[in-house]
Parts: structure tokens; sequence; C-alpha cells
């Protein structure tokens, strides 16, 4: 069963979840953005001490508390690191009131039929228990959909269902990610599609089993309302897919009953030169843009 004080903050608290889980093949342009390049660092394990040093910044900036960040996406190593000697996942929750959900994919394959569906995942239940036991409440795994193909989008959303469906035997939350990307030239027309799919998926769930959706913010505002308001729902995130900060939260602010769960747009304008003092003053100021994205709606 999943944690009843992290369900109840998730499902019904103002704010927005952070995504902190750039994984190994994301992890040289995050830390490029933030004012690191490649010459800096050798090899992975200094590469992911770096990018952990970064998001210590980020978890432990006076702003970052679950006043207005309700939840935190972590990496698997994030999630085995620790913040001034605790675990992390503990530090997040009892230090500052952050739900910590764990990105469980490893990857996608190869575009088929417009898409691409997760890599296997053949160590999953090993990977939830360890992350169960650390406190873990949920997890994210993510698939990319580049065209309105309906086979395909197919593939990607009873993929995400049937995992979904692992991770709720293991007492965790997930959250099905299906990404449109933002370049698809069919967009709108693969949102529909993705609608109609997950709107399917939803109501094969047996009763009292849940899921979260993180999805890309649709063309049409307000287009996902249908699924907002299943029963199966807990809450609908939208990530940033690419758009500035400022583009993702104008977007966003459009679609009721949706929040923010971004990545790159979380930490846009934060750099690694940056005094202290001036990091937790820009990140407080992208937090509040982002809460306010989230949270009142045009």
């Amino acid at each position: 069963m999943v944690d009843a004080k992290m369900l109840n903050k998730m499902s019904s608290a103002p704010g927005f979840i952070a995504a902190l889980d750039q994984s190994g093949g994301s992890t040289p342009g995050a830390l490029r953005l933030y004012g690191v390049s490649e010459s800096d660092y050798q090899g992975d394990d200094e590469m992911f001490r770096l990018i952990h040093a970064m998001r210590v910044r980020i978890m432990s900036a006076p702003a970052f508390t679950g006043d207005k960040v309700i939840g935190a996406i972590l990496f698997e190593r994030t999630m085995d690191g620790d913040v001034d000697g605790q675990a992390v996942p503990s530090y997040l929750w009892e230090k500052r009131g952050v739900v910590p959900f764990l990105k469980v994919d490893k990857g996608l394959n190869a575009e088929e039929n417009g898409v691409q569906t997760m890599k296997s995942m053949p160590d999953l239940d090993a990977l939830l228990i360890r992350g169960r036991e650390k406190g873990i409440f949920g997890t994210k795994m993510r698939s990319v959909i580049g065209h309105a193909d309906k086979a395909g989008i197919a593939a990607v959303v009873e993929q995400q269902f049937q995992v979904a469906r692992q991770i709720i035997g293991q007492g965790l939350m997930p959250i099905i990610e299906p990404e449109v990307s933002i370049k698809s030239p069919t967009k709108e027309q693969a949102e529909a599609i993705l609608r109609d799919e997950i709107a399917q998926q939803l109501d094969k769930l047996p009763a009292g089993e849940t899921v979260m959706l993180k999805l890309t913010i649709p063309t049409v505002a307000d287009f996902y309302a249908p699924l907002v308001a299943h029963k199966s729902v807990v809450r609908v995130v939208a990530l940033s897919g690419g758009y500035s900060t400022a583009d993702a939260c104008e977007k966003l602010s459009h679609n009721h009953g949706m929040i923010a769960s971004f990545s790159r747009a979380l930490a846009e304008n934060l750099r690694a030169s940056m005094s202290d003092a001036d990091f937790n003053a820009s990140l407080a100021k992208t937090i509040d843009q982002i809460y306010a994205a989230s949270v009142n709606k045009s």
C-alpha cells in the first residue's frame, strides 16, 4: 500500500513536481546548461558526482519545500545518494515535505510505428523493492510519441499500463509518461489518439487501483480534462518537453487540473558559478513562476 500521507499530499496539495531525474544519456546536457562542460570532468563517476552536487544544491535551497514543490522525481543514483549524511528520499520527505519518486525506465527502443517504447526492465521488481525500502512513494517511466500512428500509440500506452500494474503490485504509485514530442508534425492528432488509448486503459484498471499521468502540454487547452477527472487518476502533471520555462508556464496556465513536472525548465537559469545567494534567489523565482502556472489558471 502506498503511504497515506504522501498520497494525500500528491492528490490534493497545491504545487508541482520537480524532475531531478536526468540519467546517463541526458546528464551531460543538464550539466552544460548548468555551466559545466564535458572538459570539466572525466568519466561517468565524476559526471554523476557533479550532477548530484547540483541536485543537492537544489534540494537544500530555502525555496525547495513542500509548500510549493510537492514532489521530486529522482534518478536511481540520486536515490542512493545523501544530503548532509541523510538518504535523499528520507531527507526530501522528512526535512522538506517533498514526496519522493524514482525514475525506473532504462531508456527507449528505436522508433517503430512513429513511437519509441521503453526498453525491457528485467530487474524492475528488485529496484521497486529497494526504492520502497528507502521511502520512495512512486515511480516514473517515459515513452516518446513522434507521430499520430494509432498502432504505435496503442503499443506505448499498453506497455505503460502493463508495467504500471507491476509497480502497483509492489505498493508504489506509477507515473505513466507517454511524451508527445513538441516537434511532432502531427502533435494534435497524436494527442487525440493518446487520450482515447489512455482512457480505455484507465477503464480496465481494477477498482481502487490508481495511477498518475505525465503528459506533454496539449495543443488545445484543457484537452486532457477527461483524464484529470477520471476516478483512477490521482494527478495529471505536465512535462516541459523542450519549451522554455516562460513558454511552458504560459501554456500550462490554460490547462485546469494539470500541474507542472518540469526538469530542464526548473534548472534553466541555474549556474554552477553562482553564489549561494544568487542561486537560491534564482531558483526561488523559478519555483514561484512554475507554482503560479500550476495553481493559478486563466
